[in-house]
């Protein structure tokens, strides 16, 4: 009878230290997410929602940069290399995106997706034959064109990587 008690005690002792999974409480998983690499090699931690980053556009001034990581969903992209493209930051302000020293370029189908990109942030004024350069690589008809008549201040940025998030 000794014998089966200590049994039991130690069976019940075994039974209370055993380690219990535990669910989680929030039942959501954590998907993984995986990017296409463009330029410098970046990692997408870190990166300013779109949101968060108009607001410093802003407070800044023409001429005013800062070193920055946002992420962001494309709106336009160069239809004749893919050498720039311009993401949406809230309402109706955007953000021209160019690529260091010219060095890559990104696909020409990529609007309406998710990137985050590296490098400084910049406030600047765009002349009219600029404007309607980027008017013409981006498709704009002749008339759309020749509507740009003045010089336009705009969020800019100097892209030295870029990730694209991969569906």
């Amino acid at each position: 009878m000794r014998k089966i008690a200590a049994l039991l005690v130690v069976l019940v002792a075994f039974a209370a230290c055993k380690s219990e999974k535990k669910e989680p409480v929030n039942d959501t998983v954590k998907e993984e997410v995986t990017y296409a690499s463009f330029g410098k090699e970046i990692v997408a931690d870190d990166a300013v929602a779109a949101k968060s980053m108009a607001k410093h556009y802003k407070d800044m001034s023409v001429g005013d940069s800062i070193p920055s990581k946002m992420i962001a969903t494309v709106e336009e992209v160069c239809q004749a290399k893919g050498c720039w493209m311009k993401l949406k930051l809230e309402d109706d302000s955007q953000v021209m995106v160019k690529f260091k020293d010219y060095a890559f370029f990104v696909p020409k189908n990529i609007a309406g997706k998710e990137v985050i990109i590296n490098g400084q942030a910049f406030v600047t004024e765009t002349s009219v034959d600029q404007l309607r350069h980027i008017a013409e690589d981006g498709g704009k008809t002749t008339e759309e064109i020749e509507a740009i008549t003045e010089p336009k201040k705009e969020y800019a940025f100097l892209a030295d990587g870029v990730l694209l998030k991969e569906e």
